[in-house]
Parts: structure tokens; C-alpha cells; sequence
């Protein structure tokens, strides 16, 4: 089979395509051909040696994928050989084969295609996580997602307005928010200009918003965090802006506000029953056509380093692909 190896930290192109044996799956585990994998950003922090959570040399990249099951561990019960899954290993997925542990997969519904579901574990967990358990995001409420134009950004989009709330869509183009309108946004604003905070003030008539989600972080976020609203929510989704913002912790005191991390992998890790749960909820929604993933670019397993940059070079609206099939 072949994977795509990281042997040396660096760019998308120190990578290497190489021919390996294939993987034997455990007692509880299942080997996986791989259809699709999607793109994140770890997955650019980590062949660079920059994620909190490094894998052992060599690995391969990606987290998000999908593919149908051909051979099954003894101790497996819930899938069969020839049963179409998707799910999230952490790192592995750029390769034609893969085993995960059984506990992990989802099963594909009956219209979702390959492409489709390997853009789904990452982005509509975690903002189903973030959005539903850490900030009990109730109908009614005012919500404003940055980064409205990425994967992550766009999935929180769609929920927000599934779970019925007032959603303003925050990114650094209007192509990206023409994709946030798209994907139900009530509100868009562009914040290229660094106004961030006037305009969410104007749209709320000076009250604010009940929930930020940020997954972008750096500078931004000091302008994010000046809209909150009383007894508000601020998520920490991650840093996609490269640097870790410094917190004004009068604010947090003036608004009577909470900071909220999403470790979205984390949780999945220690609590996979409940976290299959969420994926029942996703699953349901998507059936419903209350989200819709949105998968801007795919690309041949042999062009993993454009892939890569297309991501890291932030010129992808919505999901980036991998196809290996």
C-alpha cells in the first residue's frame, strides 16, 4: 500500500510518498480502505513539529477520513468486512489503508458520499461539542463564529442556526462570507478592516453576543472577546491566526462572562460513548438537510503537498479532500 510519510519536520513538500506493507489489525481493531480523508490544520501543525500532541516518527498525516471495512478484528462486533465507515485516528490517513480501533467509527448514511463524510468528524464534532456541551447554546440566542469561511467555522454555522440561533458569520473576505450566507448565516461581517467590534455592536444594538466561537485566535481575538455579552460564552476553538492571544481578564470580570476550552479530540478520547452520541445527533441532522458539508477542493492522494498548502496558505473555503479512490 501506499502513505504519504513524514520522516523530517518541515513544509508539505519534505513529505514523501512511499510504498509500505499493510497494516494488521488488532482484536479490537479494523483495517479500513481508505476512500477519502479530509484536510485540518493539525495536520499542518504537526509535520511541522509544531502540535501539542506530536505523533512518532515517521507518520502520516491526516485525522478525518472514510472507507469501507475489509478485514475485522476477532473482537469486533458492531461493523462487518464490506461495511462503509468514516471517522478520525488522529493521524494516518493519507495512505490507501489504515486500522482504527472499532469504538471510533461511524457508520456513512445511505446519501452521504465518501468525500463527504471524511469532512465530518473534525469540524461538525467539534462544533457540536463546543456549541452544545460547553456553551448550552439555547434557541434565540445570539452567536458569532470567526473564521465563518473554513470548515470548522462553516459546520458551526450550520449547527448554530440547527440548534436556532441568531448566527453573525465573521471572516476576512466576502467569497468566504458569500459561503457563511450559504451555509445560514443571519449576519455577515467582514473584519479585514479591523471594525470587528463596532459592527457586531451595531447588529446587537450595543448588547453583545451570548457566544463567541474563535477558532482563529491572534489578534483578532482581543476584538472578539470586546463583544461579548452579559453572562456570555467565549469558546477557545483554537489558533488558526498562528499565535496565542493574550486575555484581558477585566473583561471577563466586567461582563460576567466565561472562557470556555473546546478539546474537542480530548473529550472524544475519554468519553466515546457519549461522543457517539453527538455523531448519532450529526448524522440525524444531516439526514434532516439541516447541514450540508461544504468541500471546496479535492485532490489525488500523489498531490497531498498542494493539498497541504491549499489549507495552510488559508485559500480553501470550507473543506479541503483527499481522495484515494
Amino acid at each position: 500500500m501506499k502513505a504519504v510519510l513524514c520522516r523530517s519536520y518541515g513544509k508539505p513538500e519534505n513529505l514523501r510518498l512511499e510504498e509500505i506493507t499493510d497494516p494488521i489489525p488488532g482484536p479490537s481493531q479494523v483495517l479500513v480502505e481508505v476512500a477519502a480523508s479530509a484536510v485540518n490544520f493539525p495536520d499542518v501543525l504537526m509535520i511541522e513539529g509544531n502540535y501539542q500532541n506530536q505523533p512518532p516518527m515517521p507518520f502520516s498525516p491526516g485525522g478525518e477520513f472514510s472507507g469501507t471495512i475489509v478485514e475485522v478484528g476477532a473482537d469486533c462486533k458492531k461493523f462487518k468486512k464490506g461495511d462503509k465507515v468514516f471517522g478520525n485516528i488522529g493521524f494516518g490517513a493519507f495512505a490507501e489503508k489504515l486500522v482504527a480501533p472499532e469504538i471510533i467509527l461511524r457508520a456513512i448514511p445511505d446519501n452521504m458520499s465518501f468525500v463527504v463524510a471524511s469532512a465530518i468528524s473534525t469540524t461538525y464534532g467539534t462544533s457540536y461539542y463546543g456549541l452544545k456541551n460547553r456553551a448550552s447554546l439555547t434557541k434565540g440566542e445570539t452567536l458569532l463564529v470567526t473564521g465563518a469561511g473554513g470548515g470548522v467555522g462553516l459546520s458551526a454555522v450550520e449547527l448554530g442556526k440547527a440548534f436556532g440561533a441568531h448566527v453573525i458569520a465573521a471572516a476576512s473576505s466576502e467569497e468566504k462570507l458569500a459561503a457563511a450566507k450559504v451555509a445560514g448565516a443571519d449576519e455577515t461581517i467582514n473584519y479585514s478592516d479591523g471594525f470587528l467590534k463596532d459592527k457586531v455592536k451595531e447588529i446587537t444594538k450595543g448588547k453583545g453576543v451570548d457566544v463567541i466561537y474563535d477558532p482563529v485566535g491572534g489578534d483578532l481575538f482581543d476584538q472578539c472577546i470586546r463583544t461579548i455579552g452579559w453572562n456570555g460564552r467565549v469558546l477557545i476553538i483554537g489558533f488558526a491566526a498562528g499565535s496565542i492571544p493574550k486575555i484581558p481578564t477585566n473583561l471577563i470580570l466586567l461582563k460576567s462572562c466565561q472562557l470556555v476550552g473546546v478539546f474537542y479530540g480530548a473529550w472524544a478520547q475519554k468519553f466515546p460513548l457519549e461522543n457517539e452520541e453527538v455523531f448519532d445527533e450529526i448524522s440525524k441532522l444531516f439526514i434532516l438537510g439541516k447541514i450540508n458539508p461544504m468541500v471546496s477542493k479535492t485532490f489525488q492522494l500523489s498531490d497531498y503537498a498542494e493539498a497541504l498548502n491549499c489549507l495552510a496558505e488559508r485559500r480553501a473555503i470550507g473543506k479541503i479532500v483527499v481522495e484515494t479512490k
